[in-house]
């Protein structure tokens, strides 16, 4: 393949992160404000799982629908409408009355994200080509992940002078800035597919992604069991017409063709379990540093540093681990950092640990993330033909914020049934156990935040009562840990079965490119 670089590319490519950067740091500033957010509105964990993971949920079940539009009617236009809308969005969050209110505009953050994020990556598989394009996707996806670990810092920094709402208002300025050198810098309507996009697929698909992360949140709710086997059965009903209807489509949203390809499928699903471990990293780790640790908002927020850091450094070195080794060795090293940094988690994290045993655990992910990531992403874009590099950008989208809603939802789901079955058993075991009233134990059971402001209606009780949410959130932490550290054990056994070693991914990708460049496409036979 030739090397191959748009004109500008630094200024391109600079213009390109930046707007990644309006979305990566939309996806992480709401850990650090989630103590605050739930003693505002009394929130119950499971909402705040919610709040956590609703800006991510809005950009999965998007991505690819809005991936395809962008190939079709334009990607540059995405770009600018997805960038714009993220203004209102914030303004939105920042301002809610609710806990309801607030997860309805991290949805449309997320839905504003769908536009712009996924045609980032798709412009730079356009724009770039052979080696040129790794380093590009190398430097996308390190600084990307390093902003969005750096979010919880600077949310911090905003919640030290000012209100939980501020830390949705830090991407404006980036937004404004963005905005301006995508007008002028980036080019418009290249490769650019002309076949129609598949509507009844897209809605299908954002009908599936919804309703499985909805169904994962709700699973270990109280009294939720049916709403939570309601949306499980439509997650399963619209993904089996999902399917049925990309078999069937003469120009279907989500080609099963390409999906099938080794590089392909075997990328996007090991991209998922290693980006959505870094998402929840972050979910569960600032509510482990405030709740249990005590930090501050900015003392919890500076305390993932390590992670952006090694996230930087390591993303180029992961280009260069590419061209030498291939995907395959990096992804596995990757992943093995990601599982030391979970296994840190787990066995080092107590109520009275050290910070530099956090920062060991955050230093470790960020260099897993920092090699993963450019293998992930490098892997779909090589894999499908230019026209339509949506469907692989979209699926690179999908690793990120799939991934992160499904791995936050998941924790999130084990987080707060461990905490509730250590909150009822240390109740029951009480010795007041008979004079404690339902309405208390509720309130105790909804969440930490919550039992915070029931220990100050009963200050003769006040230490036991957040002790024991300190010690349930301890129980339920290490059940999402484990669950964590057996996904990435899975991802890890996937790539070593399935993704090819170096020579024959090399030569699998070249077959692909010959193949595609040789069939025409369905809009020039219908011609």
């Amino acid at each position: 393949m030739p090397d191959v670089a748009p004109p500008r590319q630094a200024l391109v490519l600079g213009t390109l992160i930046l707007v990644a950067a309006v979305a990566n740091l939309n996806l992480s500033v709401a850990n650090v404000a989630l103590p605050e957010i739930g003693r505002a509105f009394d929130s119950s964990q499971t909402m705040l799982n919610l709040v956590a993971v609703g800006y991510s949920l809005g950009l999965a079940a998007s991505v690819l629908y809005l991936g395809a539009f962008g190939d079709r009617y334009g990607r540059k236009l995405l770009l600018i409408l997805g960038v714009s809308l993220s203004v209102p969005a914030c303004l939105l969050a920042s301002h809610a009355t609710s806990d309801v209110m607030l997860v309805c505009a991290r949805m449309l953050g997320g839905l504003a994200a769908g536009m712009a994020y996924p045609t980032t990556l798709a412009l730079i598989a356009a724009l770039w080509r052979g080696a040129p394009r790794i380093r590009a996707i190398a430097l996308w996806s390190g600084i990307g992940g390093a902003i969005s670990a750096m979010g919880p810092l600077l949310a911090g920094a905003a919640m030290q002078r000012y209100w939980w709402g501020s830390v949705f208002l830090l991407t404006l300025p980036l937004a404004v800035v963005a905005l301006i050198l995508a007008i002028r810098c980036v080019p418009a309507h290249v490769n650019e597919s002309t076949e129609p996009v598949d509507h009844l697929g897209g809605v299908l698909s954002v009908v599936l992604v919804g309703s499985l992360v909805l169904a994962v949140n709700f699973a270990p709710t109280p009294g939720a069991g049916a709403a939570a086997a309601g949306l499980a059965v439509v997650a399963v009903a619209a993904a089996i017409a999902f399917v049925l209807r990309q078999r069937r489509a003469a120009n279907p949203l989500y080609d099963l063709r390409i999906a099938a390809r080794r590089t392909f499928w075997v990328a996007g699903v090991a991209g998922v379990i290693v980006f959505g471990s870094l998402m929840g990293a972050l979910f569960i780790g600032q509510q482990f540093m405030q709740n249990v640790l005590g930090y501050t908002a900015l003392q919890g927020g500076a305390a993932i540093l390590p992670s952006p850091l090694m996230m930087t450094l390591f993303a180029p070195y992961s280009a260069k681990l590419v061209e030498r080794r291939g995907s395959r060795f990096t992804l596995l090293a990757g992943y093995l950092f990601c599982l030391l940094a979970f296994v840190t988690m787990l066995l080092l994290w107590r109520e009275d640990v050290g910070y530099w045993r956090v920062g060991l655990a955050y230093a470790l992910i960020g260099v897993g993330i920092g090699l993963a990531g450019t293998p992930a992403s490098r892997s779909l874009t090589g894999s499908v033909p230019v026209r339509r590099v949506g469907m692989a950008s979209g699926t690179a989208d999908l690793q990120r914020d799939l991934g992160g809603a499904i791995m936050q939802s998941l924790l999130g789901a084990l987080l707060t049934a461990g905490y509730i079955r250590s909150i009822t058993k240390q109740v029951q075991e009480a010795p007041q156990s008979p004079e404690i009233a339902q309405a208390v134990v509720s309130e105790l059971q909804k969440s930490f935040a919550s039992a915070a402001d029931t220990a100050q209606r009963y200050p003769q009780h006040a230490a036991e009562i957040i002790e024991g949410a300190r010690n349930a959130f301890l129980v339920g932490d290490r059940w999402a840990y484990s669950a964590a550290i057996l996904a990435i054990a899975l991802g890890m056994a996937l790539v070593a079965r399935y993704y090819p070693r170096h020579a024959e991914e090399n030569r699998l990708l070249t077959s692909y490119q010959s193949e595609d460049l040789a069939a025409p496409s369905p809009a020039r036979d219908a011609s």
